[in-house]
Formats: structure tokens, C-alpha cells, sequence
């Protein structure tokens, strides 16, 4: 998985750069390594290591901000799914192929988003889908009301259909990634620099080598949650498909 990956790059590169700066250590001459040559140092690395903080902060809360959407999103949309259902009971038995179409239409999706088959993940955005939705709204607008009641269960239904249209357009716009690449590459690169900075003014024994092992582990934790939160249906922390199941159960009842 990319986040795997990345969180995997991002601890190779900190914990490299660490052992690269205690291996420079030994070769830099003296007065390289003098109380005022790390006095300036460590104020560079006070700078860099403010800026990284700063920016993994804002990376989380934009890739949280961006997971719950989502998820917020998926919730309503199971919302609106049950009562498009209603809807259509409300009017009469005339609507029973539409509910059964509509039946179908969120089997589909939920196979489309959460198959048993990781590699037959298509998404929201499948044409498939699209067909399917539309041939639903055909279905509801050819319907022909004989009273008030089914007029009006028929302009709800149409209501919520754009309503759900509307929704699952908006849910494939934010899907695309919040996170742009050169953003991590920045990044990475601070707490490279910042970690052989560490390394520079370490002495070389198994316990400093333990502590800046378990911090660049940390570092890359925090990496992989980032772009995990920023793949919602891709990595090892998804959206539940329990909203559309609950849906599913409770369509055509």
C-alpha cells in the first residue's frame, strides 16, 4: 500500500540520515564540532524541526478533516438512500421495480467500494454506476401519479435522487488527495536533514542508536497516518461500509 510505502521511506531516510551524521562525526575535524560551530547548528535545527512540526500538524488535521468528510458524507448518503425508499413505498406498488433497481444500485456500490476482491475496486466513479443511477431516475420520472399522494411521493423522490446524485459527485471531487506531493517531499527532507543534524552531535553507543531508532519509527507513524487518512477506501484505515449495509437491509422492507 502507498502509505506502507511512504511511512517505509520516511523512517529509511530520518534513521539513515541519523547514522549518517554519527558516521560524519568521526571524519569531521575538530573545530567543525566545537561549542560554537553546535550553538549554530542546533539553532538551525531549532528552525527546521519548529517548521516540521508545524506543517505534519497541519498535514494531520487536513487529512482527518478530509477522512471524516468522507465518512460524513457516506452517512448522509445511507440517510438519503432509505428515505429515496420510502418515498417510493409511500406512492404504491407501481414502484416496486424501482425499489428493486434501487436495491441493486447500492448492492453494487458497496461492491464496487468495498469488494472482496481488493483488486476489483473501482469506486464511485465506475460507469457502471452511473448507468445504473440514471436508468433509476428514468424509472421515477416516468411514473404517472393519479392522485395528490403520488404526486407528491414522486416530486420527493425525484428530490432526493439529484440529492444522492449530487452527493456521489461530491464524494469522488474530495477523494482526489489533499496531500500534494511535493508537500511530503519537503517534508522528508526537513526531518532528514533534522535527524542527521541529531546524529551529527550524538555519541555513538547502542542506547543514543535505540532513542533515534524509536523516534524516526514515531516520525514515520505519523507520516503513514497521514496519507492512510488520505486514502479512504485504499489504505489500512477505511471508511465503514456499515452506513450502506444498514441501507441495503432496510430497502424493499
Amino acid at each position: 500500500m502507498e502509505s506502507i510505502a511512504i511511512g517505509g521511506i520516511v523512517f529509511a531516510c530520518t534513521f539513515g540520515g541519523a547514522l549518517v551524521g554519527m558516521m560524519l562525526r568521526a571524519v569531521l575535524p575538530e573545530h567543525h564540532v566545537s561549542p560554537d560551530s553546535k550553538d549554530v547548528v542546533k539553532l538551525g535545527m531549532g528552525l527546521i524541526a519548529t517548521l516540521a512540526a508545524l506543517v505534519l500538524g497541519l498535514l494531520i488535521a487536513s487529512a482527518k478533516s478530509s477522512f471524516d468528510g468522507q465518512r460524513t458524507g457516506f452517512q448522509q448518503l445511507a440517510a438519503n438512500l432509505v428515505l429515496l425508499d420510502h418515498a417510493l413505498a409511500r406512492y404504491g406498488p407501481e414502484t416496486k421495480g424501482a425499489r428493486e433497481a434501487l436495491r441493486r444500485l447500492v448492492a453494487s456500490n458497496i461492491e464496487h467500494l468495498w469488494p472482496g476482491d481488493a483488486s476489483k475496486k473501482s469506486g464511485l466513479g465506475d460507469s457502471s454506476l452511473t448507468a445504473s443511477g440514471g436508468s433509476l431516475i428514468d424509472q421515477i420520472r416516468d411514473l404517472s401519479p393519479k392522485n395528490e399522494g403520488q404526486r407528491w411521493a414522486q416530486s420527493q423522490a425525484l428530490q432526493i435522487t439529484t440529492d444522492l446524485a449530487r452527493s456521489r459527485w461530491l464524494l469522488i471531487e474530495e477523494n482526489e488527495s489533499a496531500i500534494p506531493t511535493a508537500f511530503l517531499v519537503v517534508v522528508v527532507f526537513w526531518l532528514t536533514v533534522l535527524f542527521t543534524g541529531f546524529g551529527l552531535f550524538s555519541p555513538l553507543n547502542p542506547t543514543v542508536i535505540s532513542a533515534l531508532f524509536v523516534c524516526a519509527l514515531s516520525v514515520a507513524g505519523a507520516m503513514f497516518l497521514i496519507v492512510d487518512l488520505d486514502e479512504p477506501f485504499g489504505g489500512l484505515i477505511q471508511i465503514s461500509s456499515t452506513p450502506l449495509r444498514n441501507a441495503l437491509s432496510l430497502i424493499g422492507q
